[in-house]
């Protein structure tokens, strides 16, 4: 994430280059090259990838984040946070979609924001940014149709994009349309995609026989031996976010009500539940 001076508190965070050492000693060599960032225009080059905003905090930073279904917005876990490690007000947050030049297509406030239970915004190891990920619940519905959302589903395959807005772009995202997978450890993914400040919580994305799909976000980047790699977040908590959120009362509740704690563990032995909080 990005400052409008400089990343304090929602800058992205950087691994130790010791802790991917192992990681970029991987056999890549015969991998396809990856293509170089552009910029997206207006028109038929950003209409799929209207679902993909910007994410603000009241003027404090921003990141990116992407519109999975009408009411739900998907985005690193650390661009929801204050400096002091708490859940910022979910009213704070606007979600500006498409935007390109200054002019989003649709812009709307947080109503509720979940996050996994345990996430520590300082961990630095693979298995914590494996959950940097939140989910937000919007005050109000985008039209689906105007600007379709793009589903996340785990998938297979190795070549992945990234669309993304940065701080030396913040009025219009770019692309990168083919990286790579490297591994996966701990939840993680490694990729070979670019990331710079600002593009936390962007959407690595992979086109299926359905179409577009969100398998990844955007969690940190990294160097190491001299190369670039960002760190994508596990979706495997999604669900359970999404089910939080609903269980706290849906897009018809009244967003006025106090901070909810994680829910208590169940009698099954189910972990507890995620922070959300309005």
């Amino acid at each position: 994430m990005t400052g409008a001076a400089a990343p304090k508190g929602w800058a992205t965070r950087r691994l130790r280059a010791a802790a991917l050492a192992a990681l970029l000693a991987l056999g890549t060599g015969t991998a396809a090259a990856d293509s170089v960032p552009r910029f997206l225009s207006a028109g038929a080059d950003s209409a799929p990838f209207l679902a993909v905003g910007r994410l603000d905090n009241d003027g404090r930073g921003f990141c990116t984040a992407t519109l999975l279904t009408d009411r739900l917005v998907l985005t690193a876990a650390h661009c929801v946070l204050e400096p002091d490690g708490r859940v910022a007000e979910a009213r704070r947050l606007t979600f500006r979609a498409g935007l390109l030049d200054g002019r989003a297509e649709a812009h709307r406030r947080g109503m509720r924001v979940a996050i996994p239970p345990g996430y520590d915004p300082a961990g630095t190891g693979l298995g914590d940014l494996a959950a940097d990920l939140a989910l937000i619940e919007l005050d109000r519905a985008i039209d689906p149709v105007r600007i379709v959302p793009i589903p996340a589903r785990p998938a297979p395959g190795r070549r992945v994009g990234v669309v993304s807005y940065a701080h030396d772009r913040p009025q219009g995202p770019s692309i990168q349309d083919a990286c790579e997978v490297l591994d996966r450890r701990e939840g993680a993914l490694i990729l070979s995609c670019a990331a710079d400040f600002g593009t936390s919580g962007a959407p690595v994305l992979h086109r299926g026989e359905s179409g577009l799909q969100v398998v990844s976000v955007v969690s940190a980047m990294a160097e190491a031996d001299g190369r670039h790699v960002s760190i994508g977040a596990d979706l495997a908590a999604l669900a359970a976010l999404r089910a939080h959120i609903e269980a706290a009362g849906g897009p018809a509740a009244d967003p006025s009500g106090g901070p909810r704690v994680p829910v208590a563990a169940g009698a099954d032995g189910s972990i507890p539940g995620p922070i959300i909080a309005p």
